[in-house]
């Protein structure tokens, strides 16, 4: 009997454990990369460290994917974190979990998580093209048969553009658009589409967003637009940013509200940049942002900067404070309480004077002040580009993959694997773990007889 024959395109995460699960289990297996290397973007990951897993439990995990965690689920209770671990221990690369849960290798180098995947590749005997462009599906009568190319780089004897590769099996790995740079510019998508898959709308997630300084922080208010945004209950106006460029805070609560919604909410870190802000809780929130952009709404990130302290504590403890410190200028005082870069930003919104003294402040003022400090409002603007973002989100409908396998439901033989599903995450190894779940399962099916 012959060998079943496997075409994975995509050197990515997903690509390069469905290249190996499938020659592992007894498949002839070719993986093409259009890259002149495999695994650009997971150099990346992690800040070149590459978190690659979570140790969250699975149900917690599975939260962090949404709607599309009822798909992943399947392949996760086929190889899930532990089984990851196990996989790189034993393939040298040791790792370890932070008290967040995240998991890097000990080396904290994505360099030993690319080269450990690639000798994998080379012990099971997967066959590797670098520089391979593929430019679509091969299909006869419903089922695969292989992929065009415009070109084999470097390859002898290997025809001319447009050449079809034959397979009994195909692999899409190819990612999605984010960092287009390392080679995810959304082919994949395209070949989907061509033979008959449905595709969810892209954009990008875990991404900055752009702001307007700032929205009001009165909750009652209605959200300003960009144009003429809405400093405090007294309605005064600044026309820039302030110069916070650079200011990163930690437990720091974001809610996002979409109009008069609150449509995700979160704890974490966040950095202030240049076009508005970012970070892990800016991007946990990112894709609701994006998402009600995309849908006209008005949208503003709304900071709570002192989570666990609620107002009654607050304002007690500034009272004290005012009251120890009379002295010195209010803004000294406030040092306590925010970043010395937003104090001066806290003073607008109150309507401060800089040189008051903290024995002058007023009540109103004082209230102005524990109201910006629960509930400093920024209007989003805008979301940075794919260039920017870590992942996409939409892609493949789940609903025409077969969760198990990954398979087709549309045509017989090909598989889908990693970005190009409509499945995206939060921060925290979670997507880079279904990126090697997904790649596990569609290697290990398509080097099965369909």
């Amino acid at each position: 009997m012959t060998r079943q024959r496997v075409i994975v395109v995509g050197a990515g995460p997903a690509g390069l454990m469905a290249a190996i699960q499938a020659a592992e289990a007894g498949a002839d297996v070719l993986l093409l990369e259009k890259m002149d290397r495999p695994g650009c973007k997971l150099r990346l990951t992690g800040h070149g460290r590459s978190n690659f897993t979570n140790t969250a439990p699975m149900a917690a995990f599975l939260q962090r994917f949404g709607a599309g965690a009822r798909f992943l689920r399947p392949a996760l209770h086929q190889f899930f974190a532990p089984e990851l671990r196990a996989f790189f221990d034993a393939c040298g690369v040791r790792s370890v979990a932070e008290p967040d849960g995240r998991v890097f290798p000990v080396s904290d180098r994505a360099e030993d998580v690319v080269q450990a995947l690639l000798r994998r590749c080379e012990q099971a005997g997967v066959k590797r093209r670098m520089g391979a462009a593929v430019t679509g599906l091969a299909v006869g009568q419903g089922r695969i048969d292989g992929v065009r190319l415009a070109s084999v780089a470097g390859a002898v004897g290997q025809g001319t553009p447009g050449t079809v590769l034959p397979a009994d099996a195909v692999v899409v790995a190819t990612g999605g658009l984010s960092y287009p740079a390392t080679g995810s510019t959304g082919d994949g998508y395209a070949w989907a589409d061509a033979v008959g898959h449905t595709l969810v709308p892209t954009r990008p997630a875990l991404v900055g967003l752009e702001t307007a300084f700032p929205a009001t922080t009165a909750p009652e208010r209605r959200t300003p637009n960009a144009d003429s945004p809405v400093l405090n209950t007294e309605h005064r106006t600044l026309n820039t940013h302030p110069p916070i460029q650079g200011v990163s805070l930690s437990g720091v609560r974001v809610r996002l509200r979409s109009g008069t919604r609150c449509v995700a909410d979160t704890i974490g870190e966040m950095v202030f940049t240049h076009y508005g802000v970012s970070g892990p809780a800016v991007f946990s929130v990112s894709r609701a942002a994006v998402d009600a952009l995309s849908a006209g709404d008005a949208v503003t990130l709304s900071m709570d900067l002192l989570p666990g302290v609620e107002d009654g504590a607050l304002d007690a403890r500034l009272l004290a404070e005012f009251a120890a410190h009379g002295r010195q200028f209010c803004r000294t005082v406030l040092e306590q309480f925010a970043p010395r870069a937003l104090v001066a930003t806290c003073m607008a919104v109150a309507a401060i004077p800089e040189a008051k003294h903290a024995s002058q402040v007023t009540a109103v003022e004082r209230r102005q002040v524990r109201q910006w400090l629960k509930d400093v409002r920024w209007t989003v603007t805008g979301s940075r580009s794919y260039a920017e973002a870590i992942v996409t989100a939409g892609g493949v409908d789940t609903r025409e993959v077969e969760p198990r396998t990954m398979g087709s439901r549309r045509l017989s033989g090909l598989f889908f694997a990693g970005e190009i599903l409509d499945i995206d995450a939060d921060t925290g190894g979670y997507n880079l773990q279904a990126a090697f779940s997904t790649g596990w399962v569609a290697g290990r099916a398509a080097a099965e007889r369909h």
